[in-house]
């Protein structure tokens, strides 16, 4: 895949908010994007914010339609079951990288990260946990020194956040999801690469089942 062109710091930073307000919900599925009303709650030209929706649309998070403009695309859950299959294998990618490569800085900083991720388990405090499970990820992609993949899976996230979080909130789930975040951290500071490659495909896999459940529910009958 070829590197993206850079864009203004304007669009970059306008980019960024939009994704941000699409991620937290501010900018819910269906809310559709007014060139006029986001030039002006962001202090940004017109021809900006058409840069910055064309960007979103090329990274599936944005849908443009004759007659409707521009929306936040909502993302189906069967297709965030499909999206957490990739980031299996590209997150088991990194952790067998990243245990390959980490510094003894490296590893200190997923040391204090394991340890908050501990904290935030007990007692569950499942925002805390999704919080710190993004750092962790995002930390190790830095630790493996794979660009290209990095980019694939920041993409992916933003488009399938909303469910990740659903799946975080659910009872139990931040205590598997640390337990299961120390057997990959453990590893990388191990230098095990297998062993991190098949904890983080375990660890995706434990959350397509828990969306693919969502997805039993939301599809059976009364």
């Amino acid at each position: 895949m070829p590197p993206s062109a850079p864009h203004s710091s304007a669009t970059s930073a306008l980019l960024e908010a939009l994704r941000t307000a699409i991620y937290q919900g501010e900018l819910p599925p269906g809310q559709r994007l007014v060139e006029a009303e986001l030039a002006k709650r962001h202090g940004a030209s017109r021809g900006t914010v058409r840069e910055a929706i064309a960007l979103l649309s090329n990274e599936g998070l944005v849908a443009r339609e004759r007659n409707r403009g521009a929306h936040v695309r909502p993302v189906p859950l069967a297709e965030a079951v499909e999206i957490t299959e990739v980031r299996a294998v590209l997150e088991a990618l990194c952790a067998a990288k990243a245990a390959e490569a980490a510094t003894a800085a490296e590893r200190r900083q997923l040391r204090v990260i394991e340890r908050k991720l501990r904290e935030a388990a007990d007692p569950a405090d499942s925002v805390a946990y999704a919080r710190l499970s993004q750092q962790m990820h995002v930390r190790l992609r830095e630790m493996a020194r794979q660009s290209t993949v990095a980019a694939i899976l920041e993409r992916l996230r933003y488009q399938s956040v909303r469910y990740q979080l659903h799946v975080a909130l659910l009872p139990g789930q931040a205590a598997q999801g640390t337990r299961n975040h120390v057997r990959v951290i453990e590893a990388v500071c191990s230098h095990n690469a297998e062993e991190a490659e098949a904890a983080m495909r375990e660890h995706w896999e434990a959350v397509a089942t828990a969306l693919r459940r969502l997805v039993e529910v939301n599809t059976a009958g009364p």
